[in-house]
């Protein structure tokens, strides 16, 4: 039988553990901002923590059930802090298209009837003249964009990478509307 106090304890590292490793992915997250005073201010309480729950796990190596609690509320922390940046974080991302046989145009009007951004350019490709395509959109709006592009052009090249600041241009909302990326960042 293993004592109450030990399970006790090891809820309780599981808890702390959690938590730090949530408040470290999130201060990743927002130290990608440039956010560097939030960041700093999360990295205060994730290293106390971290060093409460790493002193009372070395006491007793031996202690499987501390062991398993503090790992496990570390990879569970990971969900949890990746989760409540989704979830809570506005992030966007830019996504570039290069469409195959001449669909660019088409493809940007079908991401303007859906609401979203989308900037044109006319450029030069190993095989001659392409228009290529410029989207920013929320992270949690990048399936339905993907969607529309993929169901126009299967076979459009398509690069996606986060951007860290964005300002002015239009973005799509929610609800298939497009607003100002001025009126979106200072929500």
């Amino acid at each position: 039988m293993i004592p109450s106090d030990t399970i006790l304890l090891a809820v309780v590292i599981f808890a702390l553990r959690l938590l730090n490793s949530a408040v470290g992915t999130i201060r990743l997250v927002i130290l990608n901002r440039n956010r560097k005073f939030l960041a700093a201010v999360l990295a205060f309480f994730e290293s106390l923590i971290f060093a409460i729950t790493v002193a009372t796990v070395v006491a007793d190596l031996t202690n499987i059930l501390i062991l398993v609690a503090y790992c496990g509320g570390f990879s569970i922390g990971q969900y949890v802090g990746l989760w409540i940046e989704g979830r809570f974080i506005t992030s966007y991302m830019s996504v570039n298209i290069v469409p195959h046989n001449g669909l660019g145009h088409n493809i940007a009007v079908a991401l303007r009837n859906q609401g979203f951004g989308v900037t044109e350019t006319v450029g030069m490709g190993r095989d001659g003249e392409v228009t290529t395509l410029r989207s920013v959109a929320q992270n949690k709006n990048l399936p339905h964009l993907l969607k529309i592009v993929h169901a126009a052009d299967a076979e459009a090249f398509v690069s996606i990478e986060e951007a860290r600041t964005v300002s002015h241009g239009w973005l799509s909302t929610d609800r298939g509307q497009l607003r100002s990326a001025t009126e979106l960042s200072e929500e």
